[in-house]
């Protein structure tokens, strides 16, 4: 199975949150980009102890013993700089927890990572009236880089959680931009609607409005339905899935999130599949 790599040069911590990985050399010498914003690369993540390294062959890994095989984690691609050959992804961290997060935390230069990808589906359409985007964290890096695609003067809201102002990024967009932050530490513990509430306020036009909206299972459920049953867009005008699922690892959430998947489905009437 194909599969690039790429050598650590430098590391930055964004936000207390979020780490920037910068990723060079000659493994992406065959690296080929996608033409969506929401481009992803598959992360192989080797776990303590396996009895191989960067670069390895994908299905011998994966014929190993469970403990030895190489977990795969979902990053989107900030940014891919040709001239350089340089690709940059941000991991959002949580201490040690989580085998990706754990590998950014400790990444020095000369560490390698091996993916699978990249893959995508989604990018601003130039014709659409106005955009919406959503999402936390983990949404973050995809909605940064779709900013930057939205045609200049077209209007943009993004509306954005995270823990506190400390957590915020500057974000750029040729567009009208107009960005709502949601702060976790302002709500109430077990508040769960918080950021669909900001969603619920703001103001939308009448045209041609696509919506972007990523991150924790039941924020992203709930936005759904409010945006596809209040609101009234297509399908076909949105981009949502859930990325993660509060009180579940990776692992917990990949056994059921199949299952999940259909029961959302029967939310709205159906018309046509998201994008």
């Amino acid at each position: 199975m194909a599969a690039n790599y790429g050598e650590v040069i430098e590391t930055e911590r964004i936000t207390p949150r979020i780490i920037r990985v910068i990723l060079g050399g000659e493994g992406l010498a065959d690296f080929t980009p996608t033409p969506f914003t929401d481009q992803y690369v598959n992360a192989l993540i080797i776990p303590d102890g396996a009895p191989y390294e960067v670069p390895f062959d994908v299905e011998h890994a994966r014929s190993l013993a469970v403990e030895h095989r190489p977990a795969g984690r979902r990053y989107t691609i900030r940014w891919w700089d040709e001239s350089t050959r340089r690709l940059a992804l941000d991991f959002v961290v949580h201490g040690d927890v989580g085998r990706a997060g754990r590998w950014a935390n400790h990444a020095q230069p000369g560490d390698r990572l091996q993916f699978l990808g990249p893959s995508g589906a989604y990018a601003p359409d130039p014709e659409a009236d106005e955009h919406l985007m959503v999402g936390d964290e983990s949404a973050i890096p995809a909605i940064s880089a779709s900013l930057e695609r939205v045609p200049e003067g077209r209007r943009v809201q993004a509306v954005l959680v995270v823990d506190d102002l400390d957590n915020r990024l500057v974000l750029e967009s040729p567009g009208e931009l107009d960005i709502i932050w949601v702060h976790r530490c302002e709500a109430d513990p077990g508040d769960r609607d918080q950021l669909l509430r900001a969603v619920e306020a703001i103001e939308l036009g009448t045209g041609h409005v696509q919506a972007f909206v990523h991150g924790e299972a039941n924020e992203v459920r709930s936005i759904r339905r409010h945006l596809l049953g209040e609101r009234g867009i297509p399908r076909e005008h949105t981009s949502i899935s859930p990325y993660w699922r509060r009180d579940h690892t990776d692992e917990q959430w990949r056994e059921v999130k199949k299952e999940w998947l259909r029961e959302w489905e029967g939310d709205t009437p159906p018309t046509t599949t998201d994008s």
